[in-house]
Parts: structure tokens; sequence; C-alpha cells
């Protein structure tokens, strides 16, 4: 696997799908692409980098988020990350919090850019409707906290970039969410041009 050279670090983007790498986005880097979901993300995750003979100065998590509060078409630097499925509270750990881990239920990330900052939150459903409700954050995705602990177990930095694929009400179908890729795959191009 193979970093891209950016502004004199090496940066190794990964994403869950290649339904989110259009062509802007292919003319600045070729992605790591880990496959759906936590467990995906996190083994793709630590196979690319166990692979590596040097590892990455910053990994960027990058893709699609659904929310109901921020605007279609936005993007999104990552402030912090949590993982809405983890729920040891039936033996005296709070929502979120993995056992007997050394961090809490949000991980902070770095956001190197001059660009606006979400609170993000991952799990293993696809988020809709009502279900929003139940969710601290401002926009959710499926694999970015995976993606931060591989990297933590490397010592690699990880920063998130989200544009905002779904959320208003309710996601029925496949089309409800690739609608909006085309137009994310410009804008995140635009904003991964900052890091240079």
């Amino acid at each position: 696997m193979q970093a891209t050279r950016i502004g004199g670090r090496q940066v190794l983007f990964v994403m869950a799908t290649t339904h989110e790498y259009g062509p802007r986005l292919a003319e600045r880097f070729v992605p790591v692409i880990t496959g759906v979901g936590p467990v995906e993300a996190a083994v793709g995750t630590t196979q690319a980098l166990a692979g590596m003979t040097a590892l990455p100065d910053l990994v960027v998590s990058i893709g699609s988020a659904g929310s109901r509060t921020l605007p279609l078409g936005s993007v999104w630097q990552v402030a912090s990350v949590s993982w809405r499925d983890m729920d040891a509270s039936r033996i005296g750990f709070a929502k979120g919090v993995v056992p007997f881990a050394d961090f809490g239920a949000v991980l902070p990330l770095g956001t190197p850019l001059d660009w606006p900052v979400a609170r993000l939150s991952t799990g293993a459903d696809i988020v809709g409707g009502d279900d929003y409700g139940r969710i601290d954050a401002d926009m959710v995705d499926m694999e970015t906290y995976a993606v931060v602990r591989a990297c933590a177990r490397f010592g690699v930095p990880v920063m998130g970039l989200r544009g905002i694929s779904d959320g208003p009400g309710e996601l029925e179908a496949l089309g409800g969410w690739t609608a909006m890729l085309g137009v994310l795959d410009e804008k995140l191009a635009r904003v991964a041009d900052l890091l240079r």
C-alpha cells in the first residue's frame, strides 16, 4: 500500500467503498478501500498499515455521512468520534465506553484544516428518520471510529473528512445514499487539497 505525498508528509487515505471514490478524488490519491462497517474498516486499516514498509504521517478517513441537522452536500472535518454500538452498561460501564480500555467514549481527532468541524458517531447500522434522536453527534458513519482505533495501535494520527450524503427524512433505498456522491466527490476533493 502506498501513501500519497502531500506537503512533505506521507498521507494514507481510507474509504469504505469505491461508490464514494469519484473521478475528482481519483485525480488526487488512491485510497485503501476497507469495506463497509466497523469490523471491515478495522480489518482493512490494520491490514494496510501492517503491510506498509514505512508508516504514514497521517491517515485520513474520508467519505460520506448522514445527518439530520447538517446540510446535504456539505463537508465537515471530524472533531471527535464515538462508537454508538458499544453498550456495556449492564456491567457498570457508561454507554459508549469500551470496558477496561484506557480511553473514553468520545475520541478527539486532530483538525489541521481551516474548515468547519462536526462531531461524528460510528456504528454498524444505517441511521435514518427518528433514529437520529438517540445519537449525540452531528453526523453518523460506519467506519471512522474503527479506523481511529486501528491507527492508534500503530501510533499513527488520524483526521476525518465527511460529506453529508443523506439524513433529512427516511433513508429507504441505496439511491437515497448514492444520489449525492457525485457532488461530494468534487467537494471532498477541494477540501482534501487544503492538506497541501
